[in-house]
Parts: structure tokens; sequence; C-alpha cells
């Protein structure tokens, strides 16, 4: 039997669709954001025609309120847009989300890292200069080479366009190779 000549309810692709949702949602959840941020996006990325709030909610299963606040957020970060002035204006995706990603990376990740190597570099400096050897120098030096090699990455994963459609493609893979070419002189 096809896949097309197999007869669901309507329902069915609305289960999906929450399934996809509440996947995206326990995946931003890891990442140290409201899982409701995750489904919110993706129901309004996946929707042909925008949503209003009381929609949104409906559809999840969730509170008015916490997809308000939601909403609130994923407009903040650029990720969903009313498509009107009025108050109660649907919301559509903004699907381009590589702009949020990379702001996430540069104020997140990149600082803890920039921490990281710095703590590296006092401790090494330190450890150059003391009479002490109950520390290992070599692993320490070793350590902070990758924090940096980490940061090499990291930089260049936020100056990266992740292409929207097929044609940039060779773009990225040539970007990539650059950062790989990097990896290989920093050794």
């Amino acid at each position: 039997m096809s896949r097309t000549s197999v007869t669901r309810s309507p329902d069915a692709l609305d289960l999906r669709i929450r399934q996809v949702c509440d996947a995206v949602g326990a995946f931003i959840g890891y990442w140290g954001f409201k899982e409701v941020y995750g489904r919110v996006w993706t129901l309004l990325a996946l929707r042909r025609t925008p949503l209003t709030q009381v929609e949104i909610a409906e559809t999840l299963g969730v509170s008015r309120s916490l997809v308000s606040g939601a909403m609130a957020e994923l407009s903040e970060r650029g990720l969903v847009r009313a498509v009107s002035n009025h108050r109660n204006a649907p919301y559509e995706a903004v699907v381009d989300v590589w702009p949020s990603i990379s702001d996430v990376l540069r104020h997140r990740e990149w600082m803890l890292i920039e921490q990281t190597r710095l703590a590296l570099e006092a401790a090494v400096d330190e450890a150059e200069m003391s009479l002490r050897d109950d520390y290992d120098l070599e692993r320490l030096r070793q350590l902070l080479r990758m924090t940096e090699i980490a940061q090499s990455f990291l930089r260049l994963l936020i100056g990266l366009r992740v292409p929207r459609r097929l044609e940039g493609v060779g773009d990225w893979l040539r970007h990539s190779s650059q950062f790989l070419q990097t990896l290989r002189e920093l050794r």
C-alpha cells in the first residue's frame, strides 16, 4: 500500500506536528532555554499562515500567558514577528534563525571560553614563575591551546552565514575548509 493511499484522520497530522514542536522544544530546553520557545517557534515556522496567540495556545495545549511570554522573548530575539500592528495580530516565524543563534554563541559560549582562556593564561604565567612543581605546566599549556582552538572554531562559527538555499552550500563548504586549514596551522 502506498503512502498516498492510506486514509488518515485530519488530526493525525496535527498530532505529528505537535510531536515535532515538542521535540524541538526539548532540544531548545537542552541548551538552557525555555522549551515553549522552541515549541511556539516551530509551530509558526511550519504553518503556511500566521497564528494568533490564542490559536498557538490552543494548538500546543498551553496557557495564553505562557504563549504571551514566549512571544515577547521570541520577538525580542527576532525569531517571530506580528503581521500587523493591531492588538491581537497573528504572528509568523522568522525562518532565518542564524543571526539569533550567532548572538547566543557570541554572548554566552564565547564568554565562557574567554573566562577559561584567561584563567589558564594566568595559571600558566604563575606556574612559569613559581618554584613549585606540583602542577604540570605542559598540561596547563595544552589546555590553553585547546581553549584557543575552541575559540577559533567558535569565531569561525559565529562569522558563518548558514545558507538558506542550496546555492549557498558551496560558500559554506569553502568557509568550513578554511576553518579546517586554520586548525591544522594551530597545531
